[in-house]
């Protein structure tokens, strides 16, 4: 029997009530990180055996363990809990990518059947604790199903964005070993409809680890079915048995891998476990949100990514929470689609990317007045730094100056947010994520690689202790692990970004290291050049990188894309106007030397700049561009080649 623990009448350590309650359990999650997370776990999870310790950690090795000794079943904790006091519930609601397509309201009852139902069919097949799943998938419901299924059975899951390549899920699938791919047959996609399977045959011609295919129906169209390999999902589960026995894990056992391409080499599988993934991720879902029973909650993420993973599957469902599913685009339809949805569903907290928020303030704002978003409590941003104008447009023009904006920072590494604005209870500032969340412990670096102890500082950022969802290896490749993480500051997590620190203690993520240029001796960070440009008008999207220069090292080169209204606009006098607000907000040793207008920039599915291709242009090196063939726009590359400054 699962431990089942009375809630406390004191729940305040769990859900942050008050700005003092945070500092108070800040305070404490420093200094006894083991009693904070110890009481956080043991009132709020189901456990089917106690743990012997906390947390045990070595950033040298490096080696972490959160609840070591433990036995539970996340799935038990996501579904099986809430069965007796909201097991009528809707738990998942699927909104398709055809506002036509009537919308799909899925209870914490009828999840429980599809899970049980599809991880029975994944024993049939004979996948068991330990085995490698790939999951090739639209925003489908059984999306949900098969990653919750896998974690029923213990069989670990690695979710790959269906937009990348064949050769880009082949090398997924070869990294970890898959024995079985669970897709569908084809995916919509604003207007677009994909050929998923077509991509999983292609990709399977070099994956000798593969047994079976199972395949979901979605767009009905015809697709090959190969005999004794692939099997079609429905009539499986139709079969199949609804009740499904939870595999027993250990805290440590790996629940999922999912792979981040990084800016260069093959992609690295982050591995995160079962008991600290789960405590965290519920924990700062309820915290960053400040969900509410009964409330409705939007992320408009894909499950592909850390962001689906973690906000719209396991720490939504953890807290017994009604989620919401998007299979379709911003902009299809209209560019209403959101704000429809919005609507449709009285949404109260909204999770998206300031990639989004920029195309859509591009368009009129008759798209957002038609719609009641009166439903909204809590905005969210995630994938990114927000620039001030987005930030500004997305708080007048969707909150109505009555949401706060929870601009959250984290990495697919940490499986949960770090950095984020607790909403009513933290002030909120423009471009800034605000201060650290119960239990992290950021420090900035100076360049010697001792911790800069003053605030209105700039750095590395670093943190100084575990948290419950830090990733535990790479899959198969501990060192790289290490080497990536671990050796730039011995003794830290080193997270790849640049951070600033105001004079109170706020954190405003700078943009990659990498991404820090040394123009004449001074560190300058892109994006708060990027940030000064995106405020001329004419301006809607840059991005900058450095080349070589004799004088200065490095000078500075701009890639801009244009609103449509300043399309006809001279483009030397656009240039000129560009770097006297650069002069004004950072200061002339900021301005650019070369600025080349572009009608896009390459960017992966999940809406970030692949900075590496446009530093290779920039410098002229266009002979090992690598590969651009999983970018959202491939195309555009060569455009930037042939418009080369």
């Amino acid at each position: 029997m699962c431990k089942r623990v009375q809630f406390k009448q004191h729940m305040s350590t769990y859900h942050l009530k008050s700005l003092e309650e945070y500092f108070v359990n800040y305070r404490k999650s420093i200094s006894k990180p083991e009693v904070f997370w110890g009481e956080i776990a043991e009132e709020h999870f189901l456990w089917r055996k106690p743990w012997t310790s906390v947390c045990e950690w070595d950033f040298d090795k490096p080696e972490i363990k959160w609840f070591q000794g433990a036995q539970l079943n996340i799935t038990e904790n996501c579904i099986d809990r809430h069965l007796l006091t909201r097991g009528e519930q809707t738990a998942i609601i699927f909104e398709p990518n055809d506002p036509q397509e009537s919308a799909v309201h899925i209870t914490y009852n009828q999840l429980h059947e599809k899970v049980c139902k599809l991880a029975n069919v994944l024993k049939d097949q004979g996948v068991k604790k330990g085995d490698r799943v790939c999951i090739y998938m639209p925003m489908i419901p059984e999306l949900a199903y098969a990653v919750l299924a896998c974690a029923r059975i213990g069989a670990i899951h690695s979710v790959v964005f269906a937009g990348f390549s064949s050769t880009a899920l082949a090398t997924r699938i070869n990294d970890c070993s898959c024995s079985i791919v669970v897709t569908s047959d084809g995916s919509y996609r604003g207007q677009k409809t994909l050929d998923l399977k077509a991509i999983v045959d292609e990709a399977l011609q070099q994956c000798p680890s593969i047994k079976s295919v199972l395949v979901a129906k979605r767009t009905e169209n015809p697709v090959h079915m190969e005999t004794g390999r692939d099997h079609w999902l429905a009539p499986l589960m139709e079969k199949a048995v609804s009740d499904c026995k939870p595999e027993i894990m250990d805290a440590e056992d790996p629940l999922f891998i999912l792979y981040t391409s990084g800016s260069t080499g093959k992609p690295k599988g982050m591995l995160h476990s079962c008991g600290g993934y789960m405590v965290y991720t519920a924990y700062t879902f309820k915290n960053v949100f400040q969900y509410k029973n009964g409330d409705v909650y939007w992320c408009t993420a894909d499950i592909g990514w850390i962001t689906g993973h973690s906000y719209i599957v396991y720490g939504p469902l953890a807290n017994g929470a009604t989620t919401l599913m998007f299979e379709g685009v911003p902009s299809y339809p209209d560019y209403d689609r959101f704000w429809e949805v919005v609507a449709k569903h009285g949404v109260n907290q909204f999770y998206t990317a300031p990639t989004a928020i920029r195309a859509l303030a591009k368009e009129s704002l008759e798209h957002t007045k038609k719609h009641d978003l009166s439903s909204l409590k809590v905005l969210g941003t995630v994938g990114e730094p927000i620039n001030e104008e987005a930030w500004h447009w997305y708080n007048d023009n969707i909150g109505d100056k009555n949401c706060p904006i929870v601009d959250t920072w984290w990495q697919t590494e940490t499986g949960g947010i770090l950095i984020s604005p607790i909403p009513f209870l933290t002030p909120t500032k423009p471009t800034y994520a605000t201060l650290p969340l119960p239990g992290i412990r950021p420090v900035l670096m100076d360049e010697t690689g001792s911790p800069i102890e003053n605030n209105s500082a700039q750095g590395r950022l670093c943190i100084a202790q575990p948290w419950p969802s830090i990733a535990r290896s790479i899959w198969g490749d501990h060192q790289r692990y290490k080497d990536t993480y671990f050796s730039a500051f011995p003794g830290y997590y080193f997270t790849g970004d640049g951070a600033l620190r105001d004079e109170v203690g706020y954190y405003r993520i700078t943009g990659r290291v990498d991404d820090v240029i040394i123009v004449s001796g001074h560190n300058l960070g892109t994006a708060p050049i990027e940030d000064a440009i995106n405020e001329h008008p004419a301006v809607a999207e840059s991005a900058i990188v450095g080349f070589p220069h004799d004088v200065k090292g490095n000078a500075l080169y701009g890639y801009v894309i244009l609103k449509e209204t300043g399309a006809d606009r001279n483009t030397e006098n656009l240039k000129k106007e560009i770097n006297q607000i650069i002069t004004e907000h950072i200061g002339p040793i900021a301005k650019l030397d070369k600025i080349q207008f572009t009608p896009g920039l390459p960017k992966t599915r999940s809406g970030k700049i692949m900075r590496r291709i446009l530093r290779k242009i920039a410098h002229n090196e266009l002979d090992n561009l690598g590969d651009t063939s999983t970018l959202l726009n491939p195309d555009i590359v060569e455009h930037l080649i042939e418009n080369r400054l």
